[in-house]
């Protein structure tokens, strides 16, 4: 009796049926993101909706052309270069999100599992985006410019003041008890003095986006200058360098690390600051829609201005975290991140 062994099988065989195997192991994350995109496709579908939403179809349909998307991406990843290689590397995120989703539309819009009006369903959301845009975009543009005003305002003056700090013990005198007393204190307690102080509420609002912003900037800053090596200060004084050349070309560079990582605790902070102001004192903003939407139980437009909300300070984050490398490229290799 004769037996087969894997030695015996031809060489070209085995590695077509490995070949195969590893494309299969490639492509199945996408395959298997396309159909959870499918069945949220089909959710949408399967049966009535329990209320009155007029964009189930078209969220439908949105959801079988991002299934056909990522379903042609992924078989030919290898042909579409940085973006299919995007795509692979995100897949298992879109197979989750299409079952979220999935979940979510039987849950809400077709069984009413989670109670209505807390719980909207997706296409109520989506309803947001087209019927009530533009009062959405209206509180968006206002909420940047508010944010970024203050958010700038305080990055530099925290910025110069650590700095100062950092470099002058006899400015350090003064300003340390003044920062220790402001500092700790959150810049939403401050909300009474600073609305009574200003002339307007949109100054208001600014100085406490500015506080928020500042204090970290400071303290990240002043402990970055006072962190330099006095090696690096020796060196360029052999080279005769005055007091203004340590400064803005020893110190400074030497503590950008420092400062970026206070920038980028001034804008979380901010934007916590920036919700509650506008809660308070502006008539436009994302932080005023919020509050207009919880009066009215438009809890489909809340989700929407906090999906809002969480992109934009996502993308500034983003934007920070390329300027400072951009910016911080000279020290790659020495700084770690």
């Amino acid at each position: 009796m004769s037996t087969f062994s894997l030695s015996d099988a031809p060489a070209g065989g085995i590695a077509r049926s490995s070949g195969l195997a590893d494309k299969l192991r490639e492509v199945a994350p996408g395959i298997a993101a396309a159909l959870a995109w499918a069945a949220f496709g089909a959710a949408c579908l399967v049966r009535e909706d329990v209320g009155d939403w007029s964009r189930t179809t078209d969220l439908a349909i949105a959801a079988f052309v991002i299934a056909g998307l990522v379903l042609v991406v992924s078989v030919a990843a290898a042909q579409l270069g940085r973006v299919g290689s995007a795509l692979r590397k995100r897949s298992p995120w879109l197979l989750a999100l299409g079952v979220f989703f999935s979940l979510w539309e039987l849950a809400s819009a077709k069984f009413a599992w989670l109670p209505l009006p807390f719980f909207p369903p997706p296409q109520a959301i989506i309803e947001v985006y087209t019927d009530d845009l533009p009062k959405l975009l209206d509180s968006v543009v206002a909420s940047i410019k508010l944010q970024l005003g203050g958010y700038v305002i305080g990055a530099a003056i925290g910025f110069v003041t650590g700095v100062s700090i950092g470099w002058s013990t006899r400015i350090g005198y003064w300003v340390h008890p003044v920062l220790r007393f402001i500092g700790p204190v959150p810049a939403t307690a401050w909300l009474p003095i600073a609305f009574f102080t200003f002339p307007t509420s949109w100054s208001a609002s600014t100085f406490l986006i500015a506080l928020a912003t500042g204090f970290p900037v400071t303290v990240l800053t002043w402990s970055g200058v006072a962190s330099v090596p006095t090696a690096y200060y020796d060196v360029a004084r052999t080279l005769g360098a005055r007091p203004w050349f340590l400064v803005l070309k020893v110190a400074i560079p030497a503590a950008l690390p420092h400062v970026f990582v206070g920038l980028f605790m001034g804008l979380g902070a901010s934007f916590a600051v920036l919700v509650i102001a506008e809660m308070i004192g502006v008539k436009a903003g994302l932080g005023w829609y919020l509050q207009w939407a919880q009066g009215w139980a438009a809890y489909a437009n809340m989700y929407a201005a906090l999906l809002v909300m969480s992109l934009l300070c996502s993308g500034a984050i983003t934007l920070l975290f390329k300027t400072r490398d951009r910016v911080l490229v000279w020290q790659k290799g020495v700084v770690k991140w």
